[in-house]
């Protein structure tokens, strides 16, 4: 089902991306970077997390971007905690490897951290451990309604 959204997604707001579903698994940065012929870096991984009691908030960054605690905290007003795979998926319908800000099962506050914009084009997740889209970095943005922020280091 969780593939099925975003290309649902897809099919409403960006009929001209294709979902792009491999054999191999791009479930981890680096199988993903290899099944799509790009650099790590180039991966845009989306992190669920949760400052303190605030609601959660997806993060879509570089992939070899790491959160920065302080970063973090000064943004959101608490430390980050990564929710546990059961609550991604409940709120996202997406596996953990498969995460994205497509097509989400609840409307989450999606940040794009600046590490993205290295590049004019990133490879995030698109619902599935063998699913991703080739998207321009700024329309990655604007598709989610991202706000940008500095939160990783």
């Amino acid at each position: 089902m969780s593939l099925d959204s975003v290309r649902a997604f897809f099919r409403t707001h960006a009929p001209d991306l294709e979902v792009i579903v491999t054999d191999q698994s791009s479930a981890t940065v680096a199988l993903a970077a290899e099944a799509h012929g790009v650099e790590p870096a180039q991966i845009a991984k989306t992190i669920c997390l949760r400052a303190g009691d605030q609601p959660p908030v997806l993060i879509v960054a570089g992939g070899l971007a790491r959160i920065d605690n302080r970063k973090f905290k000064d943004r959101f007003g608490g430390k980050a905690r990564m929710l546990d795979a059961g609550q991604v998926m409940e709120l996202t319908s997406h596996p953990i490897g498969g995460v994205c800000p497509f097509g989400l099962a609840t409307e989450l506050p999606v940040y794009c951290d600046v590490s993205l914009r290295a590049y004019e084009e990133v490879v995030p997740a698109a619902g599935a451990t063998n699913a991703a889209v080739r998207v321009p970095t700024t329309r990655l943005a604007e598709l989610t309604g991202a706000e940008w922020v500095d939160v990783c280091q």
